[in-house]
């Protein structure tokens, strides 16, 4: 890879990287403000420390290492400081420890729709069945070779791309597709497979785009509001279903470290602003979601400690003790990306992408 190419992928990683933290640690900073605790420190980066100043008892700084940032808060675990987290309601302190996650999962909303009125190209044409597996969903329901697909549970398909992410939308439920062969068209039902036999596809069948056009397009902001929400609502059904997928060994684990997903950014930002705007928004809502899984270190576990308390009617956990687990979390999650970068950096000098 070219010096060239390193420099723009790592300054499109960082650039991306700014904006998800910046949101999430923004929702911890203005709720915490708003409850009444006081924020020591708003850091970009983790330290070392580069440079900080201080504004309204606040400092804001910028650190070293930039792989996330933070929201030093009075009192995290301890209630006996003064505008303390700890000192406050257990409704309160879910609130300013969850609100991170919660804005990663509104900057989407705000990423899609403005990847949506971007012009774009889209590869559009008509998804016509090249061949149905015996026995398969699709066998059953009466699909045959030449039919052509035109929509699926009442949303147009565009192209081959549409068709597979509606599948996946709706694995193991009833899905219905107009059907069009010559000059007739039918409905038909079919359930898509979770765990179909290698090789045959949740529905049984092998499609292609007939006279595929490539077509400009751009949404107006009216559209691409509810357009951005919609995706992002799918989104998340993609994320349970792919989870599900790994449990139940349909779906391969894959992990990335904060090289691998700099080197995807990369790759993405190559196709144009609307494709790095869209895996913004996709690594925002993977921020969210791990961020709030119950692990030590993380905003989850944090609030784990948090619903233990009530669960034990107003008894805490000593500071020390929640103070130490927390601790021991984020070495073994600094451990963990360790490892994972250098199964990233094996995989980059090995040509992999």
């Amino acid at each position: 890879m070219a010096i060239t190419e390193v420099l723009f992928t790592v300054v499109v990683f960082i650039a991306v990287l700014v904006v998800l933290v910046i949101a999430h640690e923004i929702g911890h900073f203005v709720t915490a403000k708003a409850s009444g605790v006081k924020v020591e420190e708003f850091g970009l980066g983790f330290p070392p420390r580069l440079v900080s100043i201080m504004w309204h008892d606040t400092r804001y700084s910028i650190n070293a290492v930039p792989l996330g940032g933070f929201v030093k808060m009075a009192g995290e675990v301890d209630p006996t400081g003064p505008l303390a987290l700890a000192s406050k309601s257990i409704p309160t302190r879910i609130l300013v420890l969850g609100a991170g996650s919660l804005m990663n999962v509104l900057l989407p909303i705000v990423l899609l729709s403005v990847a949506f009125m971007v012009p774009h190209n889209i590869i559009v044409g008509e998804v016509q069945v090249q061949r149905v597996i015996d026995n398969s969903p699709a066998a059953k329901a009466g699909l045959a070779p030449g039919d052509v697909l035109l929509e699926i549970n009442g949303k147009p398909l565009r192209n081959t791309g549409d068709l597979n992410r509606y599948i996946h939308l709706n694995l193991g439920q009833e899905t219905t597709l107009l059907v069009k062969h010559d000059s007739t068209t039918r409905t038909v039902t079919v359930i898509p497979r979770w765990n179909p036999p290698p090789g045959q596809g949740a529905t049984g069948i092998v499609v292609k785009a007939l006279n595929p056009t490539t077509v400009r397009e751009q949404l107006s902001f009216w559209k691409a509001i509810p357009t951005g929400f919609t995706e992002l609502m799918e989104t998340f059904v993609l994320f349970k279903n792919s989870i599900i997928g790994m449990f139940i060994g349909t779906a391969p684990v894959q992990v990335a470290g904060p090289v691998g997903i700099a080197q995807m950014t990369g790759e993405v930002a190559r196709a144009g602003i609307g494709p790095l705007l869209e895996f913004a928004a996709f690594l925002s809502i993977n921020l969210a979601i791990v961020n709030i899984l119950p692990l030590p270190a993380l905003d989850g576990g944090r609030i784990a400690f948090v619903l233990l308390e009530w669960v034990r009617r107003g008894k805490k956990i000593s500071p020390k003790t929640e103070g130490l687990v927390h601790t021991i979390g984020f070495a073994m999650l600094l451990a963990l990306i360790l490892v994972v970068t250098y199964q990233d950096i094996i995989r980059i000098v090995g040509g992999g992408g």
